[in-house]
């Protein structure tokens, strides 16, 4: 199984969560999340039919994560799991 660092990328200028409730948190985190990479922004990855796995420092609200979940499967992936380090 390939590590991919770098299939996501967080565009646009993202509110800081802290400071959010958690349904403004789902709201804050929808659309700075896109497929590419940090160095060949062009080069969208090929993500269809793959199973991956989101590996995420800290989980909050999951906010982030159901993010990076939802435009992996928008791009095909066959499944998408996310492992936490630790839990806020």
């Amino acid at each position: 199984m390939p590590l991919c660092a770098g299939w996501l990328v967080r565009v646009g200028d993202p509110v800081p969560q802290a400071a959010l409730a958690r349904t403004e948190r789902r709201r804050a985190a929808r659309g700075t999340v896109a497929l590419g990479s940090p160095r060949w922004p062009w080069r969208a990855p090929r993500v269809a039919g793959r199973r991956v796995l989101v590996v995420d420092d800290v989980l909050t609200t999951g906010a982030t994560a159901n993010e990076c979940a939802r435009v992996l499967v928008d791009a095909g992936a066959e499944c998408v799991r996310v492992a936490v380090c630790a839990r806020a």
